[in-house]
């Protein structure tokens, strides 16, 4: 499909069905994730790819840990209040997501069972687990945000889905431990990704975008002369 056609149909998803992409697959977009620019071509990604029995029992680690009330140690804040309009967008897509499921606001342990579905992945067959050098900081974060968008533009020219989760990087400790990691790797966030399984109702959930006007300002000499 073409970039605007991928651009526009990159969506959240948060169910999928249980088939692998073909490795050979994974290893083609993921190649040409690594064309994604980057701060003096630094390329700081360090992306650790699971599927099958290992990403599983990552899962069901993380998902003991918060039924047994760990609290979430992340590498980077995580419990930052959102105001004004940015509260309302935030309302707007819980609201959207809750009402696809059937949850009312006030069903505490649905939603908390919502909540344990981000850290088992939502079910996807794969997951791609996005680190950062600890010697970076915000530049380099912002150059793995490219490459995150780059590879689920990628997924989704392939007929793909995937979900970013920052819930993902909620237990870093665990998953370094996982993974047989350093701490010099900081865990950023994660991406879910497989096919769709249209049948979770989760997936019924449509969020909308600011408008043009609302998030771009142009400058130019005729704009004020």
């Amino acid at each position: 499909m073409s970039i605007d056609e991928a651009v526009a149909r990159r969506r959240s998803v948060r169910g999928y069905l249980p088939d692998e992409v073909p490795q050979d697959r994974l290893r083609e977009l993921l190649a040409l994730a690594q064309l994604a620019p980057s701060n003096c071509n630094i390329q700081p990604w360090i992306t650790h790819v699971l599927s099958g029995p290992s990403l599983r029992s990552l899962g069901d680690k993380m998902v003991a840990a918060a039924e047994a009330g760990i609290p979430p140690d992340p590498d980077f804040s995580a419990d930052r209040k959102f105001e004004g309009v940015y509260r309302a967008r935030q309302i707007d897509a819980a609201v959207q997501l809750y009402g696809a499921m059937g949850i009312d606001r006030h069903d505490r342990p649905r939603r908390d069972w919502a909540y344990r579905r981000n850290l088992d992945f939502f079910g996807a067959p794969h997951a791609a687990l996005i680190f950062l050098h600890h010697t970076f900081e915000e530049r380099e974060a912002v150059d793995l945000g490219i490459y995150a968008q780059t590879l689920m533009l990628l997924l989704t020219s392939r007929g793909i889905s995937s979900c970013a989760q920052g819930a993902l990087g909620l237990y870093p400790g665990i998953i370094r431990d996982h993974l047989g990691l350093p701490q010099t790797h900081r865990l950023i966030f994660g991406i879910s990704f497989g096919y769709e399984d249209p049948a979770v109702e989760a997936n019924r959930a449509r969020v909308g975008r600011a408008g043009l006007e609302d998030a771009v300002v142009f400058h130019s000499d005729a704009a004020r002369a």
